[in-house]
This record gives structure tokens, C-alpha cells and sequence, in this order.
């Protein structure tokens, strides 16, 4: 059976279009110490000021010389030295030459740097046992990383650590960035225990909000967590008030089922409006999207895997449109030959977990055994969801499929 044959499912395409449209980025933003903008997304391109390298220096330690100079004779006397920080400023006569180190300005006059490998020291000076040497030889120009009033990093991009120390080479000290999402997130459910505590009859520790507070944080969001709320109806909307007041986005888990205690879609009917609930996805089958009077809304399924699972896929690209992350990407997908069968039913797109490794150049793919939504050692394990489509029906091992490798939010 398609998916247009089950009853109420959304295909996860149709809902990601009804969740992004309507977000608009966040428009407040802040002026950060270069330090201090790890993880923010820029509000502005960030252009160089000045050029990089500022002026030619040496690629190498050795020796600056004029090619005219090793034209008439490979042995000169020393004329200097030229330190990183320290130039060759001295009148440099003809026929010799100035030791240079790495990083050093180059003389002016300077036509090739010889490396001290090719050189010997004698008595009456430096012999250069390499005579065919080329114009600009070792020596890096002006401007050859980044030239002034480039765009070295575009409007909408995510500050990682590979961006700040390029950005503090321009001696840039302060970046305009947009304010972090702010996300409260809470699990509900009578049956749910905090950590360190013994469980009674019945109960389970909550996971969830171990999984979800990462996740969060790697999305580069500010996390408010407010803990377990129990089943009551009461207590649940004045979380959910509270909530909206303290964060751009909601996010519940557990509660968007058809259980008799599972309030949270009534209450949401009540503080706001439902966009979707129940989706064409495996697992995460009660997702709900909605909007509440004054922060979207995000339903997480109460089983782990679901949770985590939902958060990666629909509430990620959420999170980055509203976090004005133009630049973020959906993990691509891949093809793998698998090593494993996987049961499958046509009608939802199904995410299960995988180990994929490549051999002789091809990604391959098997298993990482039981794939309920509440065994989250499965998802422990793995390093890639294998993707079934929502039309596919069992895989059998030899097929292939497609693969997505975790991005660094789960890692």
C-alpha cells in the first residue's frame, strides 16, 4: 500500500514544506567578541580589511638572493638576516644575500628564496648548490590567501573553529551574529523518573531530555530545559504558558499519541493551532507541529529513538531557518549495498539504524540489529540511517539503498 493509502499520514516532504514556510529568521542581533561567536550564524558577510599574507614572506628557511646575483656567482657573502617580526632593513649590497626564516618579510629587491637544504656554508660565505631557480621561488605575495575586500564568510553562515582563527587573521575583533533560537523543551508522562532515583513499579528513567538538550546545543540553539511534567492537564498548560514566554520554539516529548492521558494535542488546541499530526515516518509516527500564541510548536514522540529521531530530521531544518542558517544543507544521501535484510512495510518512509563502512571504494551497509523505536542501543551503534522508501517493502541483503551518514549534531 502507498502512503496515500493510509489514512492521515502526511509524506515527510509535504510537512517539511508546512513547518518551513511560514518561519521567518530571527531578526535581533548581537555584536559578539570574535571569542565568543562559536556556534552563532552571521548577521553580515564578513570582507577583509587588509590583505593576507600583508606583505611577500618566505616560504621556507634560507636565503633571499637576486637571481642576477646567482647569475654571476653561487657563492655570496652575507649581507643580513630577516626574522619573522624582524625584517632585512639594511642597505643590501650586490652579489649577496640575506638569511631568511619562515614568515619573514621578503627584501626588496628579492627575486627567490633557496632553501637552507640546497646551501652550504663556507669560509668566504653561502654556497647555493641549486643554479637553476625560478622567479618568486619560495616566496609566498602579498595577498595570497585573501586578498583586501574579499568575502572571506557569507551572510547566513554557522561560526565553526576552523572559521574564528581565519577571521582573527584579518584582526577582526568583534562579529555581528543573530541571536540564538531559544528552545524549551520538557518529557511528559507519569511514568517518567529523574536520574538517581529508584524506580517504582512501572516507571522508566527519562532519556529524552538527555537526547534532546544535545541536540539542541549542536544545532546551535540555546537550550531551556524544564524537566518532567506529569500527566495532568492543568500543570501541562501552565508549562506550556511558561514556556512560550521564555523560548522562540516548544519542544514536548511524549504526549501527541492517542493515549487517554496524552494531552498535549488537546491543550495545543486550546494555547494555539495544530499544523499537522501523525506523519509518514517510521518511526515517528505521533509527530504534531503547530504554532502557540507566541512560539511554534514541536511534538516529539515519547519512545526514544522517535525523539531523537524526529528532532534530526524535521525539527533540525527548523531550528536553522530560524536561526537564519542559510547555509546549512540536509545530510545527502548516499548509496550502499547491504550486507543485512531489513523488514519493511510499504506506507512510510522508514529511517532505520546502520553501521556502514566502505570497501573498495563503495559504501556498504548492514544492520545494527533490533529497530524498535524504544531500543535506543540501536541507535548507539549506528552511524548512518538507511532509508527505505515510503513505497518500499522488505530489502533483502545484496540490494541497495540509501544511506545518510550522521552529521556532527550526532556526534
Amino acid at each position: 500500500m502507498g502512503c496515500c493509502d493510509a489514512p492521515g499520514l502526511m509524506p515527510i516532504e509535504e510537512a517539511m514544506e508546512k513547518m518551513l514556510s511560514p518561519i521567518k529568521p530571527i531578526q535581533t542581533t548581537l555584536q559578539l567578541p570574535l571569542a565568543e561567536a562559536i556556534g552563532f550564524v552571521l548577521a553580515e558577510d564578513i570582507l577583509s580589511p587588509i590583505f593576507v599574507p600583508p606583505f611577500d614572506n618566505s616560504a621556507m628557511d634560507g636565503y633571499a638572493i637576486r637571481l642576477a646575483d646567482l647569475a654571476e656567482n653561487n657563492v655570496m657573502p652575507l649581507a643580513g638576516k630577516s626574522f619573522a617580526g624582524q625584517p632585512f632593513e639594511d642597505d643590501w649590497p650586490q652579489g649577496s644575500c640575506v638569511r631568511i626564516m619562515t614568515g619573514a618579510k621578503i627584501p626588496t629587491g628579492c627575486d627567490a628564496v633557496i632553501m637552507q637544504e640546497n646551501t652550504e656554508v663556507l669560509e668566504q660565505g653561502i654556497q647555493f648548490n641549486q643554479t637553476e631557480v625560478k622567479p618568486q621561488n619560495n616566496i609566498r605575495p602579498t595577498g595570497d590567501d585573501i586578498k583586501q575586500g574579499d568575502v572571506v564568510l557569507n551572510k547566513g553562515a554557522r561560526l565553526t573553529s576552523r572559521d574564528i582563527p581565519m577571521i582573527a587573521t584579518l584582526g577582526i575583533s568583534h562579529v555581528t551574529v543573530v541571536r540564538k533560537p531559544r528552545v524549551a523543551f520538557f518529557s511528559t508522562g507519569d511514568e517518567l523518573k529523574p536520574l538517581g532515583e529508584p524506580l517504582a513499579e512501572g516507571q522508566i528513567y527519562d532519556s529524552n531530555r538527555y537526547g534532546i538538550k544535545p541536540l539542541i546545543e549542536n544545532f546551535g540553539c540555546e537550550a531551556i530545559d524544564l524537566g518532567i511534567i506529569p500527566d495532568c492537564p492543568e500543570t501541562l498548560k501552565a508549562t506550556f504558558e511558561q514556556a512560550q514566554t521564555l523560548a522562540d520554539v516548544v519542544v514536548t516529548s511524549g504526549g501527541v499519541s492517542v493515549g487517554e492521558a496524552d494531552y498535549t494535542k488537546d491543550i495545543l488546541e486550546q494555547l494555539g493551532q495544530i499544523g499537522f499530526w501523525k506523519l509518514a515516518i517510521k518511526p515517528g509516527k505521533p509527530f504534531a507541529f503547530g504554532k502557540l500564541s507566541t512560539a511554534w510548536f514541536c511534538g516529539l514522540p515519547g519512545n526514544p529513538v522517535s525523539a531523537v529521531l524526529t528532532m534530526y530530521v524535521l525539527v533540525q531544518p527548523l531550528l536553522a531557518k530560524l536561526a537564519g542558517h542559510s547555509e546549512w544543507k540536509a545530510p545527502e544521501s548516499i548509496p550502499a549495498t547491504t550486507r543485512s535484510s531489513f523488514k519493511k512495510a510499504p506506507g512510510r518512509t522508514d529511517y532505520q539504524r546502520g553501521i556502514y563502512t566502505i570497501e573498495d571504494g563503495q559504501f556498504v551497509v548492514e544492520t545494527t540489529g533490533n529497530q524498535s523505536s524504544g531500543a535506543f542501543r540501536s541507535m548507539s551503534l549506528a552511524n548512518c540511517f538507511v532509508v527505505l522508501e515510503r513505497e518500499r517493502g522488505r530489502v533483502e541483503a545484496g540490494e541497495t539503498v540509501n544511506i545518510q551518514l550522521f552529521n556532527q549534531t550526532l556526534y
